[in-house]
């Protein structure tokens, strides 16, 4: 396939997305629509998002729903009040709606992502951390994934970080800068779509980190120059892996 086919492809997919043909445009996070409100979803889809690894994204966002409406349990969406709890305390509220599965790990990523942002936020949440970025992609990325990559863990792994700035651009009104640096995030939908449009062979549906990292630079160098930014394609493989690929000529 030439470049020019694999090209029209893609902006045919995305083209299909726009006009809602691939199956509804009902994403996992779209269950906070109307229960979070904008003041409180800068922290609530940061702090799940830490936790959104190797487990159904549906049934994650579900339970963060849960646990928002819960006046016992909805103080864990607050950085301070996580940051000053005991670990024991948080471990029974992050169980009791299953938003943690893991009653060790969970709790000690879901504080440490809590004490980064407030560490490093003069107002001791999200809208503070990325004001100090000034909402700049490329100096977030030092942060979050270098300098105080500790203190970030899941968070600042490559595929959760980039699907969590597009994440917040989609749902909060926040506009990035350099907003160019956010590559795809390649989960299992995505990387079936990329090798269905024959981007990368079958070897990187295994689904390894280098096989992630090979996905993403692969779109990231096929994208270039194109007006097509790598995360836009995100959403539009995602819908059209999960509707069973449905014909791009149908557009």
């Amino acid at each position: 396939m030439t470049i020019d086919k694999f090209l029209t492809n893609v902006k045919t997919l995305i083209k299909m997305h726009s006009e809602g043909q691939l199956g509804g445009e009902t994403m996992p996070e779209d269950v906070l629509i109307g229960i979070v409100p904008k003041e409180d979803l800068q922290e609530v889809l940061t702090l799940a998002m830490a936790l959104n690894y190797q487990r159904n994204s549906f049934t994650l966002w579900e339970a963060v729903v849960k646990a928002y409406q819960d006046e016992e349990t909805k103080w864990i969406f607050n950085p301070k009040i996580v940051v000053n709890s005991d670990l024991n305390v948080l471990r029974e509220a992050l169980l009791l709606h299953r938003v943690g599965l893991q009653p060790n790990r969970h709790p000690e990523i879901w504080q440490r992502v809590a004490k980064g942002i407030v560490n490093f936020s003069t107002k001791g949440n999200v809208q503070g951390l990325l004001e100090a970025v000034r909402y700049d992609v490329h100096s977030l990325k030092e942060i979050m994934q270098n300098t105080r990559k500790s203190e970030f863990p899941y968070l600042s792994g490559p595929k959760i970080f980039n699907y969590w700035l597009y994440v917040l651009e989609s749902y909060t009104d926040i506009r990035w800068k350099s907003r160019e640096l956010i590559t795809i995030a390649p989960d299992t939908h995505v990387l079936q779509a990329t090798v269905k449009l024959g981007l990368c062979p079958e070897d990187v549906l295994n689904g390894s980190a280098d096989d992630r990292e090979v996905v993403a630079n692969a779109w990231e160098k096929v994208l270039e120059g194109t007006g097509i930014a790598a995360i836009d394609v995100h959403t539009p493989l995602w819908l059209w892996s999960r509707a069973g690929f449905p014909s791009l000529l149908n557009s």
